[in-house]
Protein backbone atom coordinates (compact mmCIF):
# COMPACT_ATOMS: atom_id res chain seq x y z
CA UNK A 1 0.00 0.00 0.00
CA UNK A 2 2.45 2.46 1.23
CA UNK A 3 4.45 1.49 -2.22
CA UNK A 4 1.60 2.31 -3.77
CA UNK A 5 1.06 5.89 -2.45
CA UNK A 6 4.22 6.72 -2.83
CA UNK A 7 4.47 5.77 -6.67
CA UNK A 8 1.08 7.94 -7.09
CA UNK A 9 3.02 10.81 -5.00
CA UNK A 10 5.47 10.31 -7.60
CA UNK A 11 3.19 10.60 -10.45
CA UNK A 12 1.74 13.98 -9.03
CA UNK A 13 5.66 14.98 -8.62
CA UNK A 14 6.32 14.72 -12.05
CA UNK A 15 3.09 15.81 -13.56
CA UNK A 16 3.33 19.48 -11.67
CA UNK A 17 6.97 19.45 -12.81
CA UNK A 18 5.71 19.08 -15.95
CA UNK A 19 3.36 21.95 -15.57
CA UNK A 20 6.04 24.21 -14.23
CA UNK A 21 8.41 23.93 -16.77
CA UNK A 22 5.28 24.26 -19.33
CA UNK A 23 4.41 27.37 -17.67
CA UNK A 24 8.31 28.88 -17.76
CA UNK A 25 8.08 28.27 -21.27
CA UNK A 26 5.31 30.17 -22.34
CA UNK A 27 5.99 32.72 -20.16
CA UNK A 28 9.40 32.98 -21.88
CA UNK A 29 7.45 33.11 -25.05
CA UNK A 30 5.40 35.38 -23.68
CA UNK A 31 2.70 33.07 -24.67
CA UNK A 32 -0.01 31.27 -23.09
CA UNK A 33 -3.65 32.11 -24.47
CA UNK A 34 -3.92 29.54 -27.15
CA UNK A 35 -3.98 30.91 -30.85
CA UNK A 36 -6.56 33.87 -30.64
CA UNK A 37 -5.79 37.44 -30.02
CA UNK A 38 -8.39 39.59 -28.18
CA UNK A 39 -8.88 43.22 -29.47
CA UNK A 40 -10.12 45.46 -26.64
CA UNK A 41 -11.65 48.73 -28.89
CA UNK A 42 -14.00 51.81 -29.64
CA UNK A 43 -16.85 50.85 -31.31
CA UNK A 44 -16.72 51.09 -35.24
CA UNK A 45 -12.90 52.23 -35.35
CA UNK A 46 -11.46 50.00 -37.37
CA UNK A 47 -11.68 48.21 -41.15
CA UNK A 48 -13.10 44.99 -40.18
CA UNK A 49 -11.50 43.71 -43.55
CA UNK A 50 -8.08 44.45 -42.21
CA UNK A 51 -8.94 41.53 -39.01
CA UNK A 52 -9.50 39.44 -41.88
CA UNK A 53 -6.54 39.79 -43.62
CA UNK A 54 -4.29 39.84 -40.39
CA UNK A 55 -6.07 36.54 -39.42
CA UNK A 56 -5.39 35.07 -42.82
CA UNK A 57 -1.51 36.56 -42.81
CA UNK A 58 -0.46 35.18 -39.22
CA UNK A 59 -3.24 32.37 -38.40
CA UNK A 60 -4.17 34.19 -35.73
CA UNK A 61 -8.11 34.23 -34.33
CA UNK A 62 -9.24 37.76 -33.50
CA UNK A 63 -11.54 38.70 -30.81
CA UNK A 64 -12.81 42.06 -31.63
CA UNK A 65 -15.06 43.42 -27.96
CA UNK A 66 -15.43 47.44 -27.84
CA UNK A 67 -16.03 49.71 -24.94
CA UNK A 68 -17.83 53.28 -25.55
CA UNK A 69 -15.74 55.28 -23.06
CA UNK A 70 -12.07 55.41 -21.65
CA UNK A 71 -14.07 54.84 -18.05
CA UNK A 72 -15.63 51.93 -19.00
CA UNK A 73 -12.16 50.87 -20.56
CA UNK A 74 -10.63 51.36 -17.55
CA UNK A 75 -13.03 49.71 -15.24
CA UNK A 76 -12.93 46.75 -17.15
CA UNK A 77 -9.29 46.29 -17.34
CA UNK A 78 -8.60 46.82 -13.52
CA UNK A 79 -11.01 44.70 -12.58
CA UNK A 80 -9.41 41.81 -14.59
CA UNK A 81 -11.87 39.65 -15.33
CA UNK A 82 -10.99 39.40 -18.85
CA UNK A 83 -7.65 38.87 -20.77
CA UNK A 84 -7.31 41.91 -23.59
CA UNK A 85 -4.30 41.59 -25.70
CA UNK A 86 -4.81 44.78 -27.39
CA UNK A 87 -6.11 47.83 -26.29
CA UNK A 88 -7.35 51.57 -27.51
CA UNK A 89 -7.47 53.49 -24.62
CA UNK A 90 -7.02 57.73 -25.19
CA UNK A 91 -4.36 59.93 -24.15
CA UNK A 92 -5.22 60.69 -20.21
CA UNK A 93 -6.36 57.32 -19.52
CA UNK A 94 -2.70 55.63 -20.81
CA UNK A 95 -1.61 57.64 -18.08
CA UNK A 96 -3.68 56.53 -15.59
CA UNK A 97 -2.79 53.01 -16.70
CA UNK A 98 0.45 53.49 -16.59
CA UNK A 99 0.18 54.77 -12.87
CA UNK A 100 -1.97 52.09 -11.81
CA UNK A 101 0.52 49.31 -13.35
CA UNK A 102 -1.74 48.18 -15.92
CA UNK A 103 0.12 48.27 -19.14
CA UNK A 104 3.05 46.16 -20.20
CA UNK A 105 6.03 47.62 -22.17
CA UNK A 106 6.13 47.54 -25.87
CA UNK A 107 9.33 45.39 -27.20
CA UNK A 108 9.79 48.35 -30.12
CA UNK A 109 12.17 45.91 -31.63
CA UNK A 110 9.14 43.55 -32.78
CA UNK A 111 7.60 46.74 -34.20
CA UNK A 112 9.54 47.96 -37.41
CA UNK A 113 6.80 50.06 -38.82
CA UNK A 114 7.18 52.38 -36.03
CA UNK A 115 9.51 54.07 -38.17
CA UNK A 116 6.66 55.23 -39.96
CA UNK A 117 4.80 57.39 -37.24
CA UNK A 118 5.60 61.36 -37.55
CA UNK A 119 7.51 62.22 -34.51
CA UNK A 120 4.94 64.61 -34.04
CA UNK A 121 3.12 61.79 -32.27
CA UNK A 122 5.84 60.38 -30.46
CA UNK A 123 7.16 60.95 -26.88
CA UNK A 124 4.08 62.98 -26.02
CA UNK A 125 3.58 63.58 -22.03
CA UNK A 126 1.08 60.80 -21.15
CA UNK A 127 3.67 58.31 -21.96
CA UNK A 128 7.20 59.92 -22.50
CA UNK A 129 9.35 57.60 -24.75
CA UNK A 130 6.16 55.86 -25.86
CA UNK A 131 7.52 52.80 -23.51
CA UNK A 132 3.99 51.52 -23.54
CA UNK A 133 1.48 52.53 -26.49
CA UNK A 134 1.83 52.97 -30.02
CA UNK A 135 -0.25 56.05 -32.06
CA UNK A 136 -3.26 54.78 -33.66
CA UNK A 137 -5.34 57.49 -34.63
CA UNK A 138 -5.73 61.47 -33.00
CA UNK A 139 -7.98 64.24 -33.54
CA UNK A 140 -9.78 67.19 -32.10
CA UNK A 141 -13.28 68.10 -30.37
CA UNK A 142 -14.79 70.90 -32.39
CA UNK A 143 -18.14 71.95 -33.84
CA UNK A 144 -20.17 70.67 -36.53
CA UNK A 145 -22.94 72.94 -38.05
CA UNK A 146 -25.31 72.48 -41.37
CA UNK A 147 -25.32 76.05 -42.49
CA UNK A 148 -28.53 76.13 -43.82
CA UNK A 149 -30.09 75.31 -40.60
CA UNK A 150 -28.97 78.24 -39.05
CA UNK A 151 -29.62 81.09 -41.39
CA UNK A 152 -26.05 80.74 -43.17
CA UNK A 153 -24.29 81.62 -40.22
CA UNK A 154 -21.07 79.91 -39.75
CA UNK A 155 -18.86 79.67 -36.56
CA UNK A 156 -15.98 80.31 -35.33
CA UNK A 157 -16.17 80.88 -31.04
CA UNK A 158 -17.10 78.26 -28.63
CA UNK A 159 -19.53 81.41 -27.65
CA UNK A 160 -21.49 80.95 -30.27
CA UNK A 161 -23.46 78.52 -29.37
CA UNK A 162 -24.90 80.73 -26.63
CA UNK A 163 -27.08 82.29 -29.53
CA UNK A 164 -30.60 82.49 -28.94
CA UNK A 165 -31.47 81.61 -32.27
CA UNK A 166 -30.18 78.11 -31.78
CA UNK A 167 -33.00 77.34 -29.32
CA UNK A 168 -33.20 73.53 -29.24
CA UNK A 169 -31.01 73.09 -31.85
CA UNK A 170 -27.23 71.86 -30.85
CA UNK A 171 -26.93 68.20 -29.68
CA UNK A 172 -24.19 67.71 -27.49
CA UNK A 173 -21.72 64.42 -26.91
CA UNK A 174 -22.14 62.81 -23.70
CA UNK A 175 -18.98 63.29 -22.25
CA UNK A 176 -17.90 65.03 -18.89
CA UNK A 177 -14.36 66.41 -20.31
CA UNK A 178 -15.63 67.63 -23.46
CA UNK A 179 -18.75 69.28 -22.24
CA UNK A 180 -16.86 70.76 -19.35
CA UNK A 181 -13.91 71.50 -21.51
CA UNK A 182 -15.85 73.67 -23.87
CA UNK A 183 -17.46 75.76 -20.84
CA UNK A 184 -13.92 76.45 -19.86
CA UNK A 185 -12.39 77.07 -22.97
CA UNK A 186 -15.08 79.47 -24.23
CA UNK A 187 -14.30 81.80 -20.59
CA UNK A 188 -10.49 81.16 -21.89
CA UNK A 189 -9.48 79.06 -19.45
CA UNK A 190 -7.73 75.57 -19.93
CA UNK A 191 -9.69 72.68 -20.36
CA UNK A 192 -7.82 70.78 -18.13
CA UNK A 193 -8.33 73.82 -15.30
CA UNK A 194 -8.56 72.42 -11.76
CA UNK A 195 -9.14 75.82 -10.25
CA UNK A 196 -12.91 75.52 -8.48
CA UNK A 197 -13.62 79.02 -9.11
CA UNK A 198 -13.11 78.98 -12.91
CA UNK A 199 -14.85 75.28 -12.49
CA UNK A 200 -18.45 76.72 -11.09
CA UNK A 201 -17.97 79.97 -13.43
CA UNK A 202 -17.96 77.49 -16.19
CA UNK A 203 -20.55 75.48 -15.15
CA UNK A 204 -23.28 78.38 -14.23
CA UNK A 205 -22.46 79.67 -18.17
CA UNK A 206 -23.06 75.94 -19.48
CA UNK A 207 -26.37 75.86 -17.20
CA UNK A 208 -27.37 78.87 -19.55
CA UNK A 209 -26.47 77.04 -22.18
CA UNK A 210 -29.41 74.66 -21.92
CA UNK A 211 -31.87 76.05 -23.92
CA UNK A 212 -30.24 75.61 -26.65
CA UNK A 213 -29.44 72.01 -26.12
CA UNK A 214 -31.80 69.35 -27.63
CA UNK A 215 -30.04 66.27 -26.44
CA UNK A 216 -26.76 64.60 -24.98
CA UNK A 217 -26.14 61.49 -27.01
CA UNK A 218 -23.44 59.14 -28.10
CA UNK A 219 -23.13 57.38 -31.37
CA UNK A 220 -26.42 58.52 -32.74
CA UNK A 221 -25.09 61.90 -32.72
CA UNK A 222 -23.72 61.09 -36.39
CA UNK A 223 -27.07 59.98 -37.59
CA UNK A 224 -28.77 62.64 -36.01
CA UNK A 225 -26.77 65.44 -37.76
CA UNK A 226 -26.40 63.86 -40.79
CA UNK A 227 -30.60 63.40 -41.27
CA UNK A 228 -30.65 67.08 -39.94
CA UNK A 229 -32.19 66.43 -36.82
CA UNK A 230 -30.64 69.09 -34.98
CA UNK A 231 -28.42 72.25 -36.50
CA UNK A 232 -25.65 72.43 -34.65
CA UNK A 233 -23.59 69.53 -32.39
CA UNK A 234 -20.27 69.48 -30.35
CA UNK A 235 -18.52 66.13 -31.70
CA UNK A 236 -15.03 64.65 -32.11
CA UNK A 237 -13.46 65.08 -35.43
CA UNK A 238 -13.55 62.01 -36.77
CA UNK A 239 -17.08 61.26 -36.28
CA UNK A 240 -17.68 65.14 -38.16
CA UNK A 241 -15.77 63.74 -41.15
CA UNK A 242 -18.22 60.75 -40.97
CA UNK A 243 -21.16 62.86 -40.52
CA UNK A 244 -19.90 65.58 -43.70
CA UNK A 245 -19.83 62.33 -45.96
CA UNK A 246 -23.36 61.42 -45.46
CA UNK A 247 -24.41 65.05 -45.87
CA UNK A 248 -22.05 67.07 -47.68
CA UNK A 249 -24.17 70.48 -46.49
CA UNK A 250 -22.50 70.37 -42.43
CA UNK A 251 -19.47 72.07 -41.84
CA UNK A 252 -16.66 71.62 -39.18
CA UNK A 253 -15.01 73.73 -36.94
CA UNK A 254 -12.57 73.82 -34.15
CA UNK A 255 -13.15 77.42 -32.03
CA UNK A 256 -10.73 79.98 -32.22
CA UNK A 257 -10.26 80.14 -28.26
CA UNK A 258 -8.87 76.33 -28.58
CA UNK A 259 -9.79 72.42 -28.22
CA UNK A 260 -8.81 68.94 -27.45
CA UNK A 261 -6.48 67.50 -29.49
CA UNK A 262 -6.89 64.16 -28.34
CA UNK A 263 -4.37 60.86 -28.81
CA UNK A 264 -5.77 57.67 -29.35
CA UNK A 265 -2.72 54.80 -28.74
CA UNK A 266 -2.68 51.07 -28.91
CA UNK A 267 -1.47 49.51 -25.67
CA UNK A 268 -0.76 45.94 -24.01
CA UNK A 269 -2.67 45.35 -20.80
CA UNK A 270 -1.00 43.48 -18.29
CA UNK A 271 -3.03 40.66 -18.14
CA UNK A 272 -2.07 40.14 -22.39
CA UNK A 273 -1.69 36.46 -22.75
CA UNK A 274 -0.34 36.69 -26.22
CA UNK A 275 2.34 38.83 -26.63
CA UNK A 276 3.70 37.89 -29.81
CA UNK A 277 0.66 37.82 -31.52
CA UNK A 278 -0.12 41.70 -29.92
CA UNK A 279 3.44 42.94 -31.38
CA UNK A 280 2.01 41.49 -35.14
CA UNK A 281 -0.86 43.38 -34.50
CA UNK A 282 0.59 46.31 -33.73
CA UNK A 283 2.76 46.48 -36.59
CA UNK A 284 0.59 45.07 -38.94
CA UNK A 285 -1.84 47.96 -38.35
CA UNK A 286 1.12 50.63 -38.45
CA UNK A 287 2.28 49.48 -42.40
CA UNK A 288 1.65 52.42 -43.95
CA UNK A 289 -1.36 50.65 -46.54
CA UNK A 290 -3.04 49.29 -43.86
CA UNK A 291 -2.83 52.85 -42.04
CA UNK A 292 -4.41 54.50 -44.82
CA UNK A 293 -7.15 52.11 -45.78
CA UNK A 294 -7.93 52.50 -41.81
CA UNK A 295 -7.88 56.01 -42.01
CA UNK A 296 -10.35 56.04 -44.81
CA UNK A 297 -12.46 53.86 -43.45
CA UNK A 298 -12.55 55.32 -39.87
CA UNK A 299 -12.73 58.70 -40.49
CA UNK A 300 -10.04 59.74 -38.15
CA UNK A 301 -6.66 61.17 -38.82
CA UNK A 302 -3.28 58.75 -38.96
CA UNK A 303 -0.35 60.04 -36.95
CA UNK A 304 1.55 57.57 -40.18
CA UNK A 305 3.08 60.03 -41.83
CA UNK A 306 3.68 57.34 -44.37
CA UNK A 307 0.20 56.17 -44.77
CA UNK A 308 -0.63 60.24 -45.32
CA UNK A 309 1.35 60.32 -48.47
CA UNK A 310 -0.88 57.46 -49.53
CA UNK A 311 -4.50 59.15 -48.64
CA UNK A 312 -6.15 60.80 -51.42
CA UNK A 313 -5.72 64.86 -51.32
CA UNK A 314 -8.83 65.82 -50.49
CA UNK A 315 -8.55 63.55 -47.19
CA UNK A 316 -4.89 64.40 -46.59
CA UNK A 317 -5.16 68.13 -47.60
CA UNK A 318 -8.46 69.13 -45.61
CA UNK A 319 -7.44 71.19 -43.11
CA UNK A 320 -10.61 70.86 -40.78
CA UNK A 321 -9.02 67.34 -40.25
CA UNK A 322 -5.34 67.78 -40.37
CA UNK A 323 -5.16 71.50 -39.10
CA UNK A 324 -1.98 73.46 -39.58
CA UNK A 325 0.50 74.32 -36.99
CA UNK A 326 -1.08 77.59 -35.73
CA UNK A 327 -4.21 75.85 -34.39
CA UNK A 328 -2.70 72.73 -33.50
CA UNK A 329 -0.89 75.16 -30.95
CA UNK A 330 -4.43 76.14 -29.62
CA UNK A 331 -4.88 72.74 -29.03
CA UNK A 332 -4.32 70.53 -25.20
CA UNK A 333 -4.27 67.44 -24.62
CA UNK A 334 -6.67 66.12 -21.61
CA UNK A 335 -4.54 66.04 -18.43
CA UNK A 336 -4.72 62.99 -16.00
CA UNK A 337 -6.42 65.03 -13.31
CA UNK A 338 -6.70 62.55 -10.56
CA UNK A 339 -9.27 60.34 -9.19
CA UNK A 340 -10.91 63.04 -6.73
CA UNK A 341 -10.94 66.15 -9.55
CA UNK A 342 -12.48 63.45 -12.11
CA UNK A 343 -15.15 62.79 -9.99
CA UNK A 344 -15.57 66.36 -9.32
CA UNK A 345 -15.66 67.01 -13.57
CA UNK A 346 -18.28 64.37 -13.45
CA UNK A 347 -20.38 65.58 -10.50
CA UNK A 348 -19.92 68.93 -12.05
CA UNK A 349 -21.42 67.12 -15.73
CA UNK A 350 -24.07 65.11 -13.96
CA UNK A 351 -25.47 68.01 -12.38
CA UNK A 352 -25.00 69.82 -15.92
CA UNK A 353 -26.96 66.83 -17.21
CA UNK A 354 -29.62 67.30 -14.67
CA UNK A 355 -30.39 70.92 -15.47
CA UNK A 356 -30.32 69.86 -19.10
CA UNK A 357 -33.51 67.61 -18.64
Amino acid sequence: MKQLVRAFIAVIAIALALMYVTSVLNSEQGYSGGNTLTVYNWGDYIDPELIAEFEQETGVKVIYQTFDSNEAMLTKIAQGGTTFDIAVPSDYAISKMREEGLLLPIDHSQIPNLSHIDPRFMDLSFDPGNVYSVPYFWGTVGIVYNPELVGGKTFRSWNELWDPDLRNQILLVDGAREVIGMGLNSLGYSLNDTNEEHLQEAKRKLERLTPNVKALVGDEIKMLLAGEEAAVGLVWSGDASEIISENEKLDYVVPEEGSNVWFDNMVIPKTARNLPAAHAFINFMLDPEHAARNAEYVGYSTPNKDALALLPEEISGDKRFYPDEELLSKLEVYDNLGKRMLAHYNELFLEFKMHSK
